[in-house]
C-alpha cells in the first residue's frame, strides 16, 4: 500500500457536484492505506446516502439454462473449458420460471433476474422467456432483469415490448485484459449488446468481475468504462474461483480491497445502482455490512452455480445497520 493524502470527503463532494473524479483519485481510493478505511467508506457514504438514502435494492436470479454454453470465458463454470462439476439442463419451463418471481417476492427481493448461459437466445428460448415475462409482470409488482448474452436489435425490440424492464450484459473485465479472459467473442461485443439494449429503451445492467489478474488501473478503467456506458445498474462481483475453471487459482483478493473498489464506483458512478454481487459472501466475509455503506443493492438466495447466504440474513443485515429494503424498485 502506498500513503496518500487524498481528501476523501473532497472527493465526495466532487462526486456530489457531478463532477468526474480523476484516474489518480480513482487509483488513490483502491490504494488508501486501510487505516484510511473508515474515512474512505465514510466519504462513500456520503454520495450513496445522498441519491438512496438508506435503502437497500434486493434482487435475486434464477439460474434458468444451466451449462452447455459454447464460449470460454476463463471465470465461469458453465464454460465450454470448464471441468467443475455443475448441473446442465437446457431453458426452464414457462412455470418453473414464474415460480421463482414468486420465490423472489417471499425473499422481498424488488427485482428478478432471468439468467441463461449461451452465446445468446435461440428464438425458441426468446419465446419461452417472454412468455414468462409476460405472466410475471401480469400478476406481480416485479420488476424483471433479462441476461440471454448477446442480442440483436429485434430480440432486443421484443423483450422491451414483453415487458423487460432490464438487460444485464457485463463488461466483465477492461478492454486491455479481455483477451486473458475470453477469446470467443470481444470486449466490443459486449458493449454493441449493451448498446442496443439501451436503444430499445431497456434500462441497462452492466458490470464487472474483479480478482481476474487486472491492475489497479485496469479496475479505475472498468468504472469509467461503466460510466461512459451510462449503465443504471452496475453489478460488483468479485471473482469467486471454481475448482476446474482456468482461473481456479486466483486468490488476490481481501475484505478491505473489496470495500475500496466498492467506494471507487460509488465515486465514479455516483447516482447509479451499485450492487455487491457474487463473491460477496466469501471476499467480504464479517464486513459485507460495511460495503453497503457504498453500495446500495445487493442479491439474495444463491447465485448461477454458487450459494448465497440465507436471505432471512440478510434482512437482518439490512435491520441490524439501520438500512431499509426497498420493497418493489418500480
Amino acid at each position: 500500500m502506498i500513503e496518500t493524502q487524498t481528501n476523501w470527503e473532497a472527493l465526495a463532494d466532487k462526486a456530489l457536484r457531478g463532477e468526474r473524479i480523476s484516474a489518480e483519485e480513482g487509483l488513490s481510493v483502491l490504494r488508501a492505506d486501510d487505516d484510511e478505511l473508515l474515512a474512505v467508506m465514510h466519504a462513500a457514504f456520503r454520495v450513496r446516502k445522498h441519491y438512496f438514502g438508506k435503502k437497500v435494492k434486493l434482487n435475486m436470479i434464477i439460474n434458468a439454462k444451466s451449462g452447455l454454453c459454447p464460449e470460454d470465458c476463463g471465470y465461469c463454470s458453465q464454460s465450454i473449458v470448464s471441468k467443475a462439476p455443475v448441473a446442465k439442463y437446457p431453458l426452464l419451463e414457462k412455470e418453473l420460471i414464474v415460480d421463482g418471481a414468486r420465490k423472489a417476492m417471499e425473499f422481498k427481493a424488488g427485482t428478478y433476474c432471468i439468467v441463461a448461459s449461451g452465446r445468446g437466445p435461440t428464438e425458441r428460448e426468446l419465446d419461452q422467456v417472454i412468455e414468462a415475462v409476460k405472466e410475471i409482470k401480469s400478476t406481480m409488482p416485479m420488476k424483471i432483469c433479462a441476461c440471454l448474452g448477446i442480442l440483436n436489435e429485434e430480440q432486443a425490440r421484443r423483450l422491451k415490448e414483453a415487458g423487460v424492464d432490464r438487460y444485464n450484459h457485463n463488461l466483465n473485465t477492461s478492454r486491455t485484459n479481455y483477451a486473458n479472459i475470453t477469446t470467443t467473442h470481444t470486449y466490443d461485443d459486449r458493449v454493441n449488446t449493451v448498446e442496443k439494449v439501451k436503444a430499445s429503451g431497456i434500462s441497462p445492467c452492466s458490470g464487472c468481475i474483479i480478482g481476474m489478474g487486472e491492475t489497479d488501473e485496469e479496475i479505475v478503467d472498468m468504472a469509467f468504462a461503466l460510466r461512459e456506458l451510462d449503465a443504471d445498474s452496475i453489478p460488483v462481483n468479485f471473482l469467486n474461483p471454481i475448482p476446474g475453471t482456468p482461473l481456479e487459482h486466483r486468490n488476490d483478493l481481501d475484505p478491505r480491497k473489496c470495500l475500496k473498489v466498492l467506494a471507487l464506483f460509488r465515486f465514479v458512478n455516483p447516482t447509479k445502482e451499485i450492487r455487491i454481487s457474487g463473491g460477496r459472501e466469501i471476499h467480504l466475509r464479517s464486513m459485507q455490512a460495511l460495503g453497503l455503506y457504498a453500495a446500495n443493492s445487493i442479491f439474495v438466495g444463491d447465485y448461477l452455480t454458487t450459494e448465497g447466504q440465507e436471505a432471512t440474513a440478510d434482512h437482518q443485515m439490512i435491520g441490524d445497520m439501520g438500512f431499509e429494503i426497498e420493497l418493489c424498485a418500480l
